[in-house]
């Protein structure tokens, strides 16, 4: 059986102000391709296919638009969970359409699949399944395959409580248990001669985080052990974590991470699916699909000025990519010199400025001597120099009188 895991979507995101939804379309025709040409039979959608409990109406036809191909009319299997950024209830909306094409779509943790009515041997047939789990036969495949799907897991969404009094470390421990006892529970329902998965989302100790995740926890108290997880489970498919990463080997235990870079902290990182083939008491073969249809971020550090941004563009240094610029400037940048700049690229989603002082001025002001300085001095340098520009007489002489109201003296030392 051939299985595509891919997770965090995040449809409807976008970075700095700037639509992505061209690139998240491209997304899905890769995706789709993929699954065609490698002749996948199963997929596995590991939870926040949107950015939000109430995505724009476009996200959510992507979405849907992307089941439906995926679902190459009911004879591929697509199981999809609720992430974090999801609306359990928004996810599952669909699932008395989506179980007659073969397509399992669950909100909340426990939540029980809707079963296969009509039999037909050319079509993905539900054939059992409970709170949490499900068995699926799929077209061409000899043995079914048995999922632990669970959707994002906090304690609300779980119903419970675990404790008021735990401190933190309490707290994590409880949570990684609980949920290790859950899965454990649910794997009576592997057999040998099916093959064992388990998909779900949540932050697994020694993954590696990013910005974009946008804090996934608070205080690490919903972290799981990567030891929760059965041991006779095959293959376990995550989502949460925007980087692609394994976990562990036995069972292997992977994100496959965002198909897209939502911040630049991810600037140079590659983006993938993962492609698992696993036939019962076989080892796991999996295979990094790299994706190439979204843009690249890329962070520029401008040391010399505007003159080396305008080299760099004539070059054509990363050339498609969504640049963070940062731009060194000697002094204050005149304002129109400024707008220039945003002007020579669309690519340019941030330009942030660092002033920088010539080696010259720095030894000049290091032979004046601080206590030489009067305090509208004192204050005029720290001003110019978190602010790039001087003061005005208003803002000088406030700060005089602030001053005198506080006990200091308003002109000298």
């Amino acid at each position: 059986m051939r299985i595509l895991h891919t997770a965090d979507w995040h449809f409807g995101r976008q970075l700095e102000g700037r639509d992505r939804r061209i690139e998240q379309a491209a997304f899905v025709d890769e995706l789709c391709h993929i699954a065609d040409e490698r002749e996948v039979d199963l997929v596995l959608i590991a939870g926040d296919v949107y950015d939000s409990v109430n995505p724009p109406a476009w996200a959510e036809e992507l979405f849907y638009d992307a089941l439906e191909r995926l679902s190459s009319e009911g004879r591929r299997g697509v199981v999809v969970i609720a992430g974090n950024h999801d609306q359990p209830e928004r996810v599952r909306a669909a699932a008395p359409l989506a179980t007659k094409h073969g397509i399992v779509l669950l909100g909340l943790p426990k939540e029980a699949p809707l079963l296969t009515q009509e039999a037909s041997s050319d079509r993905v047939q539900i054939v059992q399944g409970g709170p949490s789990w499900l068995e699926m036969k799929i077209p061409g495949c000899a043995a079914n395959a048995v999922i632990l799907a669970l959707p994002y897991p906090s304690e609300s969404r779980l119903k419970e409580l675990l404790s008021e009094s735990f401190t933190q470390e309490q707290m994590q421990l409880a949570f990684s248990e609980r949920i290790a006892q859950l899965l454990a529970d649910l794997s009576v329902h592997f057999r040998e001669d099916t093959v064992n998965l388990v998909t779900s989302h949540l932050f697994v100790m020694g993954g590696k985080e990013t910005d974009s995740e946008r804090p996934i926890q608070i205080g690490g108290a919903l972290t799981v052990s990567p030891q929760a997880f059965p041991k006779n489970a095959d293959y376990v498919a995550l989502g949460h974590l925007h980087r692609l990463q394994k976990l562990s080997d036995k069972p292997l235990v992977r994100y496959s991470g965002s198909p897209i870079s939502y911040s630049f902290s991810e600037a140079g990182q590659s983006k993938a699916v993962v492609l698992v083939e696993v036939e019962p008491g076989q080892e796991v073969r999996e295979e990094i699909i790299y994706l190439t249809s979204a843009r690249p971020l890329a962070r520029w550090r401008a040391t010399e000025g505007i003159e080396q941004v305008e080299r760099w563009l004539e070059e054509g240094r990363d050339a498609g990519a969504w640049i963070d610029l940062e731009l060194h400037v000697s002094g204050v940048i005149d304002p129109a010199e400024f707008q220039r700049v945003r002007k020579l690229s669309d690519d340019f989603l941030k330009i942030q400025r660092v002033v920088v002082r010539e080696e010259r001025e720095e030894e000049e002001e290091q032979r004046v001597e601080l206590t030489e300085l009067t305090s509208d001095q004192l204050f005029k340098r720290f001003y110019e120099r978190r602010r790039g520009a001087e003061p005005d007489e208003q803002l000088v002489t406030l700060f005089q009188r602030l001053l005198a109201e506080t006990g200091g003296e308003g002109e000298e030392e």
